[in-house]
């Protein structure tokens, strides 16, 4: 298994993640239920996506402080990244949740945000295998 180098792009990248996740995981957790009406999402699913985010934060913020981290976990990121897009947006547009427009709104910003992140989180990939900032463990 191949480790990639904790660039300073990466790192950065890695605790932007943390915190704005963090950010939406407290928004979720504490105020799930009073968001309930005006979103038009069932608190449930806010808190456990808030919960969800919890365990995000750990792991990403965990990664941050490495010097140096498996490959296939940056993809991992990647791939969480993209699936959070994808549930948010069946969230926003299937037929058997109508959150408000607040929701979707809500849920847009979520789907914005992580696929920036997977992007940059791609980009440092790629930049990585450019340089050749892989180390065999």
């Amino acid at each position: 298994m191949s480790n990639l180098h904790v660039t300073p792009f990466l790192r950065n990248v890695l605790r932007a993640d943390a915190a704005v996740s963090a950010g939406a995981a407290l928004v979720m957790l504490l105020g799930g239920s009073a968001l309930q009406t005006l979103l038009q999402l069932p608190a449930w699913l806010m808190l456990g996506g808030g919960a969800a985010l919890v365990a995000y934060v750990v792991f990403v913020a965990w990664m941050s402080r490495r010097d140096s981290v498996p490959r296939a976990l940056v993809w991992t990121l990647v791939a969480i990244n993209v699936g959070w897009a994808f549930d948010c947006a069946l969230l926003a547009f299937a037929s058997w949740l109508q959150p408000s427009a607040w929701g979707q709104a809500f849920l847009g910003v979520h789907i914005v945000t992580v696929l920036v992140f997977a992007e940059l989180q791609y980009v440092a990939l790629q930049r990585a295998r450019a340089s050749g900032a892989y180390a065999h463990a």
